[in-house]
């Protein structure tokens, strides 16, 4: 088995993932232009939305970014999404009070408008449990892997110890070899085993064909490759990609880190409300 980066039935053009390319010296890329009112956005959250940590649970959002997103949420008629790695209930209580719409380990896990759940068959209980108990033995046989248990999934990571990444890339593909249920995913100093046939792309597909998010033209913004699924779903019915930081991608447009993303979202909020930008 080869580890795949991401997962789309969608077709690829030849540059689907281009090399990264930056502007000429004391040049900028421009900023994406604002998001408008037939949009609907759908939001990556490690990296995207929050500054990466040495560990998920590190994680911190201000105050300000959620009084942000619940008004953004309002001027898009509710057409505003979180498709992340996390599970839902890890992202609800980083993000409450609010409770968005979301999709949850890389879209095994969806929760749409009305709450109503939509997730993927879990694998044999029995088989997960086997699995993660031998990625549990492997991380402490590495110093500075650790493993996260997600429902129906996990990971392994490496971010603290970045020399372990290629053996931590190697056992997983070990370990699911011939395992129909579950799929290796690559990302920023991770490496997942997630339930088959469900990514970030197929979530945002699903979340398009009911309200508020129906006859829009979404707009995914991500960091990783991980995101690549929605970045190529969005653009494939004539939306945008955004992608966040440096590194290859399919996305057209780009936004320098989280910074920038909540500098974005905050213009986007004032355009659409008529208002001053948030501050």
């Amino acid at each position: 088995m080869n580890i795949t980066t991401f997962d789309s039935t969608l077709p690829l053009s030849d540059d689907a993932v281009p090399p990264d390319r930056p502007p000429a010296p004391g040049l900028r890329p421009p900023r994406p232009a604002v998001l408008q009112r037939q949009e609907a956005l759908f939001l990556d959250f490690d990296g995207t939305l929050a500054e990466l940590a040495p560990r998920p649970e590190q994680v911190r959002v201000p105050p300000a970014l959620l009084a942000l997103l619940a008004g953004l949420q309002e001027a898009l008629g509710g057409a505003l999404a979180v498709v992340s790695g996390r599970p839902i209930e890890q992202l609800d209580a980083l993000l409450a009070p609010l409770s968005l719409p979301s999709a949850g380990v890389h879209g095994a896990e969806r929760r749409d408008a009305a709450g109503r759940r939509h997730d993927a068959p879990p694998a044999e209980p029995r088989l997960l449990d086997d699995l993660m108990a031998a990625g549990e033995c492997f991380a402490r046989s590495h110093p500075g892997v650790w493993l996260e248990r997600k429902s129906g999934a996990f990971a392994l990571h490496w971010r603290q110890a970045p020399e372990h990444g290629p053996a931590c890339v190697f056992w997983m593909e070990q370990a699911l070899a011939g395992v129909q249920s579950l799929q290796p995913l690559a990302g920023k100093a991770v490496v997942e085993a997630k339930p088959a046939g469900r990514d970030k792309g197929r979530a945002l597909q699903a979340f398009l064909t009911e309200a508020p998010f129906a006859g829009r033209r979404p707009v995914f913004v991500g960091d990783d490759v991980t995101d690549e699924a929605g970045v190529v779903a969005a653009q494939a019915v004539g939306g945008r990609g955004l992608k966040v930081g440096p590194g290859p991608s399919s996305a057209r447009e780009r936004l320098a880190d989280p910074a920038a993303v909540h500098d974005w979202l905050a213009a986007s909020w004032g355009a659409l409300s008529g208002q001053r930008p948030w501050s």
